[in-house]
């Protein structure tokens, strides 16, 4: 059996530092689910580690990806119930290749209604947005994010709402996303609009940054005493310059720390979740590139026109 991976042996550009590589596979390893990938999305989540932003704690050569799904094609007995099931193989190797395996434990099952789309793009954004909502509560206050236009920012404003916010503004950096923001009921606030981004910060109780860099320093600046920033994206590159004393409770998230000591269990549990969020919430549109056509897919990634990209892995290796 024949594995194709997108894989990096050195950090730097994605379209520089990928190259697709073949293996012959033996049998799947013991005690492990074998697992033949459908799609996956293409997110900065997944290119920015390979520009080496996270070298510290990325062994060399990698494959790249973090999320997707696939179909199971081997298991070991007590699983065999699973074989030519879905389910998304998390949490282990890199998910841009044809072929996987990974842990039975935290490989998640996809209901039967879920679209192949919606499964492969149900793990690092939803479960981020979850567990930010879990930890801080947002009932009754003015919600403001920064970086509105990425998935993860529409899952905080909409599921925001569902938590009890009072109000969700979203600053926006390209005008196509107007459309949207408004759809799922997120106010729109120009990157540009400065002042109206100070009124609005100076009246939000929760601030969710996917950004970083100066425009979110500002925010926390001009933010009012008891709010709450939370810094969980960096999508500019550059790191957010603390004021000394800020009035507002600055907290940073990162989606491993809570999965550090969360039990298989606790784990499948939170995607039971998510599917139910994920069947009542319209996500955004998608462009799919065969799996050949890698390049064309991360170019399109890191030059967005409002769609977003999923990379099918039919046809990766030809």
């Amino acid at each position: 059996m024949r594995r194709h991976a997108l894989t990096y042996h050195s950090f730097g550009s994605p379209l520089e530092a990928l190259k697709v590589e073949t293996t012959e596979l033996p049998g799947a390893s013991e005690g492990k689910l074998r697992v033949r990938m459908l799609c996956a999305p293409v997110n900065p989540s997944d290119l920015i580690p390979i520009t080496g932003a996270y070298s510290h704690r990325i062994k060399l050569p990698a494959v790249a990806g973090y999320e997707g799904v696939g179909v199971v094609i081997d298991a070991p007995r007590e699983y065999s119930y699973l074989v030519g099931k879905r389910v998304l193989p998390l949490r282990g190797d890199g998910t841009w290749q044809t072929i996987l395996d990974c842990d039975p434990a935290l490989a998640v099952p996809v209901p039967d209604p879920i679209s192949d789309s919606v499964a492969a793009r149900a793990y690092i954004n939803p479960l981020a947005a979850l567990a930010m909502l879990e930890t801080w509560p947002v009932k009754g206050k003015r919600v403001l994010l920064t970086g509105a236009g990425s998935n993860c920012a529409e899952y905080l404003g909409v599921w925001a709402y569902q938590h009890g916010a009072k109000e969700v503004v979203g600053i926006y950096r390209s005008e196509s996303r107007i459309a949207r923001l408004e759809k799922v009921g997120i106010k729109p606030v120009s990157i540009q609009d400065t002042s109206q981004i100070s009124h609005v910060a100076r009246e939000s109780g929760v601030v969710f940054d996917a950004l970083g860099g100066p425009v979110a320093a500002d925010i926390l600046r001009t933010m009012a005493a008891d709010s709450t920033f939370i810094a969980y994206g960096l999508l500019t590159g550059q790191a957010i310059q603390l004021a000394p004393k800020p009035c507002a409770h600055y907290r940073r998230f990162h989606l491993r720390d809570s999965l550090a000591g969360m039990s298989a269990e606790t784990w499948q549990q939170k995607f039971v979740s998510i599917w139910k969020r994920l069947g009542q919430t319209g996500m955004p549109s998608y462009q799919v590139f065969p799996g050949k056509e890698w390049r064309q897919a991360v170019e399109a990634a890191l030059h967005p026109r409002g769609q977003k990209v999923l990379l099918n892995f039919s046809t990766l290796g030809q």
